[in-house]
């Protein structure tokens, strides 16, 4: 089966041709960052606008990659989109995209969650006849931990299209954490590549930043209190973020400070849920799980507990659309499908 994703739930558009549910066939994303940057953010109505003014030249340019012509009449068997969670002027766009492909092609079509295609990554193989997925069916159960932008959250999976929301954040998600450092550190948009970078030179010992880990048993995640720390570290106690950086602040100190206990914060809650459901197999997806400090330190958790931990390749951490094909391709086995009733939902599903 081929499966046509589309991807709109934020600032990337993605438009991705998979096969068989894993098989990556063609990934295209467009990125808004530049849209974005000059405002130290994602602008909603911009990144709408953009999807709106990109969205019908990106189908037509995966579809030419793999010499599919309109309509793709025996080539693509079905449609399926990211519906939920997001921006929703931006879940909009690509939402009646795929309702209008489906009708005009005939082709079943199926809602995604992009929370759970963001976990779904992780079965995603490269192209090319006669590959496998990379983690099987059998896999399962297994905490899956979400980790991006705009989500942090904690499931209990029991398997690609089963999973059960068991944390998620207080306030803050992470990525959006790492964003608010790297403005108060003066290092660009987006954070989190720019905190990376300068963290390298950084000592992550230099500065004692908060880890806060909520009641003993608690499996939710808090960043606004390493959020304010960074702040005040940076300019001063009390300061608001207008004040000047301190003359003898060591920026990359504070980068690699920061990076350090918000890692300390994400391992720490992943082996709570681990050992709190007597499971030894993970799944981390999501923007945020392209971190290189993290996954050194989900490396050495797995061999300090005796445990499998999985994540998807660097490129399909962000949003794309392949990780919404794969996952529709399962759900589409499942007999799961939409008509065109579908609409956009920003909330996550429990």
């Amino acid at each position: 089966m081929r499966v046509l994703g589309i991807e709109t739930t934020c600032d990337e558009t993605g438009v991705a041709v998979v096969e068989d549910g894993y098989r990556i066939l063609v990934n295209r994303v467009l990125s808004q960052v530049p849209l974005h940057e000059k405002f130290g953010g994602v602008v909603p109505e911009i990144a709408s606008r953009a999807h709106v003014e990109t969205i019908t030249r990106m189908v037509e340019t995966a579809l030419a990659d793999l010499s599919i012509p309109l309509p793709p009449a025996g080539r693509v068997d079905a449609i399926a989109v990211a519906y939920r969670p997001g921006l929703v002027g931006s879940l909009l766009v690509g939402v009646t995209a795929a309702k209008c492909l489906s009708w005009a092609w005939g082709l079943p079509l199926v809602g995604v969650d992009h929370l759970h295609a963001h976990i779904y990554a992780g079965a995603m193989a490269d192209r090319g006849p006669g590959s496998s997925p990379p983690i099987e069916e059998d896999f399962f159960p297994a905490i899956a931990m979400v980790v991006s932008g705009g989500h942090s959250a904690l499931y209990l999976s029991d398997g690609w299209t089963r999973h059960e929301r068991i944390g998620s954040t207080t306030d803050d998600a992470v990525g959006e954490a790492f964003d608010k450092a790297a403005a108060v550190l003066g290092l660009g948009y987006p954070g989190g590549p720019q905190i990376s970078r300068a963290a390298v030179a950084g000592n992550p010992c230099a500065f004692e930043f908060p880890r806060t880990l909520l009641d003993s048993d608690s499996l939710d995640f808090s960043f606004s209190g390493i959020k304010t720390a960074v702040l005040y570290a940076s300019r001063g106690q009390n300061a608001g973020r207008g004040a000047p950086l301190r003359p003898d602040v060591n920026i990359a100190d504070l980068a690699a400070s920061f990076q350090e206990a918000v890692v300390d914060m994400l391992v720490a809650k992943l082996r709570r849920a681990l050992r709190r459901q007597g499971l030894r197999k993970a799944i981390v997806g999501g923007g945020v799980a392209s971190n290189l400090r993290l996954r050194e330190r989900l490396d050495r958790l797995a061999v300090e507990d005796d445990c499998e931990i999985h994540y998807p390749d660097f490129r399909l951490c962000t949003d794309n659309g392949a990780m919404i094909a794969g996952l529709g391709c399962r759900l589409l086995e499942e007999g799961r499908r939409h008509d065109l009733s579908l609409d956009a939902d920003p909330v996550a599903a429990r």
